[in-house]
């Protein structure tokens, strides 16, 4: 009767993790939902991007452009220049009463077509920057994403490994109790106090994890409040809005080379119309004074134009043709990374529902073994040991599910943010007659003319993207994870 009553108390506790976990995780769960706290993804992507500090660079950086656009409206390439000189005779002792007064200003003038040609440079430049913000706010949603999904992960594994521990604290004090008046052995003991001590330490490791996961989240928004990532859970939609050309068109990186290429063709269209230095024009007068004659005053037109040369020109040339090679560079490199990308989102997205279903599976199997061994414990035909190693595996792909679940969203996240379907990454489809073919080589940086594609505008608030490993799952001494 003994040993029954002690199967029976240590089976109602092993019989409180599963409640007590759910009841935990169900609070965890539901943390980012409460409606005080609720936030969803594209109101804290507004909010992290009204802290971003690299979007008041980015638009001071067009703002400083769009103020040399307009100077370069003016009539003249410069400012005017003062001139004036005086001359008498008292320095060489003579002191004869000659004396001269000469003055004069001048301002210098545009060449054929060069103040055309700065106002284009200076625009390119401010639109560059215009979309340089777009991916810089398109980089800022990956990594808010990541820090999300850490954070919400975190959160879980805290809550799972908490119910384990309290679960393991009551069954060690069963199995004490037990031992003291005979009704178990010293080795069943220890292995419940090793099973209480392994549970505290994966407790206290996804403790500090998770205030990691949550100092990553303050840093981007001012708030440890996870935004709703579980509202995304429509693959099919994401998965339609990935249009290959689409997506690569409009993807921000690949404007912002675009917007960079046109800038430096413009730059190079410059380069060539400053073949020289600038000629000056302007006004003189002269006031002298002779001994013995009256007051001369006399009023002129003055005009100095530098001969082209080499030495002018060959640097400006040469540094306007190396921007241009390393703009197209960029731009046939931001297309290659943008299309790889794609393929791995579309892959990662296929493989999180993959990974989703097997771990479900395997959840839902692992729970029904550890029953099915505690109830063969209650029996005994078998020990204690199976019973725990059972039932801590059940938890380790409990921990495993909700990983899956989490990527599952998160990929779906991820590629709507590629398609840029978030509200506030919402990007204009580029209309083309033809479809692309493959890539080519960077065009001549002769180019003698300045080409503007016209693409569609992206909106102004708007990292480079990746394919983050987005959440290393901890190692529990318990169990592998994933």
């Amino acid at each position: 009767m003994k040993a029954s009553r002690c199967c029976l108390a240590l089976l109602m506790a092993l019989g409180t993790l599963r409640p007590v976990y759910a009841q935990t995780a169900s609070a965890a769960f539901s943390e980012t939902a409460s409606p005080r706290e609720r936030l969803s993804f594209p109101d804290a992507l507004a909010l992290a991007w009204a802290q971003d500090p690299r979007r008041a660079e980015l638009g001071t950086n067009r703002r400083s452009a769009e103020a040399r656009a307009r100077a370069a409206g003016s009539w003249f390439a410069g400012g005017p220049s003062l001139s004036g000189s005086y001359f008498d005779d008292h320095a060489v002792g003579s002191n004869l009463g000659y004396t001269t007064y000469e003055g004069g200003v001048s301002v210098p003038l545009w060449l054929p077509g060069q103040g055309n040609a700065t106002r284009k440079v200076a625009r390119a430049d401010a639109e560059a920057a215009a979309e340089r913000s777009s991916a810089e706010h398109m980089a800022l949603a990956v990594r808010l994403l990541d820090a999300s999904a850490a954070a919400l992960l975190a959160r879980r594994r805290v809550a799972t490994t908490q119910a384990l521990a309290s679960a393991a604290a009551r069954l060690n004090t069963t199995v004490a109790r037990a031992t003291r008046v005979g009704e178990t052995t010293q080795a069943d003991q220890q292995m419940a106090e090793a099973a209480l001590a392994t549970a505290r330490t994966d407790a206290a490791m996804a403790q500090e994890e998770a205030q990691t996961a949550d100092a990553g989240l303050v840093a981007l928004l001012g708030t440890p409040v996870v935004p709703d990532l579980l509202a995304f859970s429509v693959p099919g939609s994401a998965e339609e809005k990935l249009v290959a050309h689409t997506v690569e068109e409009n993807d921000p990186r690949v404007r912002a080379a675009q917007k960079e290429s046109a800038a430096a063709r413009a730059d190079l269209l410059l380069a060539r119309r400053s073949f020289m230095p600038n000629p000056e024009i302007g006004v003189g007068a002269i006031h002298e004074k002779q001994y013995g004659s009256p007051w001369d005053n006399r009023v002129g037109v003055n005009f100095t134009m530098p001969l082209p040369s080499a030495v002018h020109n060959a640097p400006l040339l040469a540094e306007a043709r190396n921007r241009l090679a390393a703009a197209e560079t960029q731009e046939t490199l931001a297309r290659r990374m943008v299309r790889q990308e794609l393929a791995q989102i579309r892959a990662r997205l296929a493989a999180a529902s993959a990974a989703r279903q097997s771990a479900q599976t395997a959840a839902q199997q692992l729970d029904r073994r550890a029953d099915l061994l505690e109830r063969s414990w209650k029996l005994q035909e078998n020990s204690l040991d199976d019973a725990l190693r059972a039932r801590q595996a059940a938890y380790m792909a409990d921990l495993v599910r909700d990983r899956a679940e989490i990527l599952w969203h998160s990929a779906i996240l991820r590629a709507l943010i590629a398609a840029g379907a978030v509200p506030g990454l919402e990007q204009t489809p580029t209309p083309r007659a033809t479809q692309p073919g493959p890539l080519t080589g960077p065009a001549s940086a002769e180019t003698e003319t300045l080409h503007e594609p016209d693409m569609p505008h992206t909106r102004q608030p708007g990292e480079a993207l990746h394919i983050p490993e987005m959440v290393s799952a901890s190692r529990s001494s318990g169990g592998p994870m994933p």
